[in-house]
Order: structure tokens, then sequence, then C-alpha cells
């Protein structure tokens, strides 16, 4: 495996946003006989490298979260001190996602030296911040068979994900004296009424993607100390189920008549199941792809080396040996998908 490839793709910032320029040195490395460059918008790209026509295509993103963490890569593969049979690559994007990128571009150049040539690898743009590059390439007229996305399962094929649901919430208070708190409304005494209602509903349980779970981010008040705030506002986001995915857009579309709340939906998608292959270990997983944007595949796959455990955290890493498990079990998946007596399930 070309480790050397590997250090210089983690060494390239490209966090989200700042993608063309992994974008354009992926461009100028990588070796295929076609690779097509779309122009997504906002200046990031995708790529799509072709050996023949594809039936099955490989496919992960190349941006990241912040922030950069430059790669910590043990010289030689060595063990790291104090952990005898540990061997990490270390880095922002180390594990998610272009672990994937270094696994499935040597999975394909195996396959291209074995006279394959009807397989692709497809890298995407604006994954971490709204699937943008999957929904421009899905406007595309490109078709396939087969898809295999690559994420951080541990290896694992995954036999279901749990949707995602977006709002933008807006609290509406009225601004008073903080001395005389009953002449006025505060935003955030709002929020927290709705914070509550929200922990105290049961959306159900799901008999294969469990619970329902949700986080608040941005949120902000801009008020002084001594004024009840206006207007506080966050965004809501929700990782829905089969069981929980309908009730849970009606409860949010009737929450402005049970309180001065503006709601503005931002859009997602919804659970699903895939493809998985005998042979393969599979599980359920709770976070989000590409995957379901991808709309010009009959059959999909979720599969990919490291966890996500990890896949956003100071600390991101994935191991070697993971890697390199990557590696062999995409082309046996790619071998399983064309063989004569395909079957999927």
């Amino acid at each position: 495996m070309n480790w050397k490839f590997f250090k210089e793709l983690l060494a390239i910032d490209s966090t989200s946003g700042k993608e063309r320029e992994v974008a354009e040195w992926l461009h100028r490395t990588l070796e295929a006989p076609c690779i097509d460059v779309q122009e997504v918008g906002d200046g990031i790209l995708n790529l799509f490298l072709k050996w023949g026509t594809p039936r099955v295509v490989f496919c992960t993103h190349m941006d990241t979260v912040p922030p950069y963490l430059p790669p910590v890569f043990p010289e030689h593969l060595m063990c790291e001190a104090g952990e005898e049979g540990f061997q990490a690559v270390k880095g922002r994007g180390s594990c998610d996602a272009k672990g994937q990128i270094f696994a499935m571009y040597t999975a394909c150049k195996e396959l291209e030296a074995k006279g394959f040539t009807d397989f692709g690898l497809l890298l995407l743009a604006g994954e971490e911040t709204g699937s943008w590059g999957a929904k421009a390439f899905a406007r595309t007229d490109f078709r396939a068979p087969f898809l295999i996305v690559g994420e951080p399962t541990e290896n694992k094929m995954v036999s279901a994900s749990k949707g995602t649901k977006s709002y933008d919430l807006t609290f509406h208070g009225e601004a008073f004296h903080s001395g005389y708190p009953q002449y006025g409304v505060s935003a955030v005494e709002l929020f927290n009424e709705f914070y509550n209602q929200l922990k105290a509903t049961d959306f159900g349980t799901d008999p294969l993607l469990g619970e329902t779970s949700w986080n608040v981010g941005l949120l902000h008040s801009d008020n002084p100390q001594n004024i009840l705030s206006p207007e506080l506002g966050c965004r809501l986001y929700f990782r829905t189920t089969f069981v929980s995915d309908g009730p849970v857009q009606d409860w949010m579309a009737a929450l402005p008549g049970r309180m001065a709340v503006s709601v503005a939906a931002r859009g997602g998608d919804a659970p699903a199941r895939y493809v998985t292959l005998p042979g393969f270990e599979s599980a359920p997983v709770a976070f989000g792809s590409d995957a379901p944007h991808l709309t010009g595949f009959g059959h999909k796959i979720i599969c990919g080396p490291g966890t996500v455990r990890v896949a956003h955290r100071p600390d991101e890493h994935i191991l070697v040996a993971e890697l390199e498990k990557a590696v062999k079990q995409y082309i046996q998946m790619y071998k399983a998908l064309t063989a004569p007596t395909d079957k999927t399930s």
C-alpha cells in the first residue's frame, strides 16, 4: 500500500468549504483511464475516476469536519510506544473519510492490475455540510447497478441507517429590564420550555434503529445580562427511525401553535435500508451519508474502515489493519456483485 500517498493526502486541509485544493491535488495525483471533473458550486469539485463503463462505483467524500488536525504518521508503520501491536494513523480525515479514499483507490488499482475494467471511484465534495456534491452528481445522467459508499463502519456493511431532519428555530420574547421580568418575556425561558417538552416526548422505539436522537446547535441570544432576551435562535438536528420519521415532522409542524417560535425546515433524508452480502458482518448505524442522495444506482452498500466513535473527535485516527482489511473487502464486494450468479439482499 502506498503510505506516502496517504500521508500527503492527510497533510492537505480539506475542511468543508476548502476541499477544492485536495480535489485538484487528487486530480493531478490519481491515475485512471478517465477522470471527470464536476463543478459543484461555491468553488468545490467532484471527481469521478472510471475504468471502462462502471457497473460498480466506489464512493466517498473529500471534505472533513473542522478543525484541521495535521497527520501523525508512524514512520515505516512502527508500533506506537507502549501499545504493542497497535499501528495507527492520526489526523483529521484519517477515519472520515480520507481513509476510505485511500482504501478504495488502492482497491481500484489492484482491480486494474487484475484486468478488470467496469468500475469507478466517485469522490464527492460537501458531504459534511449537506451532501452538496452528491446532490450535484445526482443531477447528471449517470446510472449504474451498484454503489459502495465508504464511511467509518468498522468494516461492517450497514443494514440500515437513521434519517435526518434539520430545523432552524427562532424563539420570540419581549425585551424588558431584567429587574422586572414579570413585564416581559424571555426567549431563553421559551427555549427552556421547548427543550423540556422535547426531552419528555416519546417518539417510539424502532426494533432495528432504536431510539430517536437529537442535538441543538448554533444556540445564540444576543442580549445584555440586564435585559430579557427578545430573541433566541438555534438549529435542531434529529436522527430519525422508521418509527419516528413521520411523528417528528408532525411534532415540529405543530410547534408554532404551542409557543412563540418560528420554525423553518432545512430538509434531510429518511431512514433507509441498504444491501448486505453473505459472508460480511453487518449492523445498523445512526449517522448519515451521501448514500440517500445518490439516486442513480440500483443497489447501495455502505461499508468502510474506521469507527464513527473517533470520526469527529480531536484524537481521530484509523488502524492500519482496518485499512488493509478494507482493501481486501472492497475487492471481494466487487467480485461478488459482478459474478454471473450475483445476488443481493
